[in-house]
């Protein structure tokens, strides 16, 4: 077991339905961060940006971004995360994969489709939460719209780590900040949001508010409305302390997610 968990969040511009040009510029992104890290959070569609033209822009579940991300983690010996336009079985998916250093992986399909962009037209909604064992570490991976349904995310696992990635536009950033950290303080567990800036291809406009919250919901990041990369410690000190003091996970609702 890991006692401290490194995590570097990526909040960047994207290019727009360009996945070669997002790739090269989120390696050139990973070269230069300097420290040693355990895991990189990259935003959601992190390789095309947020769009519903799914049949041009979609790849097979062994596409060339998920060999990059293979390829990165190896290279920087980290587990890498974010979400990938993926087709399988005649359906699209807005696929997040938690790539481990040694190159496998584990995926997560977006529960939530956002219906306010019609998502929910194009892509096929996930029927799985998934929760991965890293270092020790119990980490809850989510998409975007999943933030708004506290249900999803309740902490019935004892998870460590609830992540979100995101392309949460500005005209909603106050509630991106608000559930953030209630999704921290009613889990108590550590709640790391990694969002977009700039504008897409549709003319909306994000400003970032990628953030880490402990288990309280203080902020223990910088929060920028530019690019910015970070690397934050997460330890399991600060879990267990707090989770023996007030026990609030004691009294949570016991119910199955279905």
């Amino acid at each position: 077991m890991k006692e401290n968990l490194k995590i570097t969040i990526i909040q960047s511009e994207l290019h727009w339905e360009n996945a070669e040009a997002n790739r090269k510029m989120f390696s050139e992104k990973i070269q230069l961060i300097e420290s040693e890290t355990d895991l990189i959070v990259l935003p959601e569609m992190f390789s095309t940006g947020f769009s519903m033209k799914a049949k041009r822009l979609s790849e097979p579940n062994n596409g060339e971004t998920l060999k990059w991300m293979i390829s990165e983690a190896k290279k920087k010996n980290c587990a890498i995360t974010g979400s990938v336009i993926i087709s399988e079985d005649d359906k699209f998916f807005n696929r997040m994969f938690f790539v481990f250093p040694d190159g496998s992986y584990e995926k997560y399909d977006k529960k939530h489709t956002f219906t306010l962009a019609r998502e929910n037209e194009t892509y096929d909604a996930g029927t799985k939460r998934l929760i991965v064992d890293y270092k020790g570490w119990k980490i809850c991976p989510l998409v975007c719209y999943d933030l708004r349904f506290p249900v999803w995310a309740r902490n019935t696992e004892d998870y460590d780590v609830l992540i979100y990635v995101a392309n949460w536009p500005k005209v909603r950033t106050l509630a991106w900040d608000t559930l953030l950290r209630a999704r921290a303080i009613e889990n108590m567990t550590y709640c790391i949001g990694v969002n977009r800036v700039g504008f897409d291809g549709n003319g909306h406009e994000y400003i970032g508010h990628s953030a880490v919250y402990d288990v309280l919901g203080k902020q223990i990041s910088s929060s920028g409305l530019d690019e910015f990369t970070e690397t934050v410690v997460l330890e399991k000190e600060h879990i267990a302390t707090n989770r023996k003091h007030l026990q609030f996970l004691n009294d949570r609702d016991h119910f199955t997610l279905t």
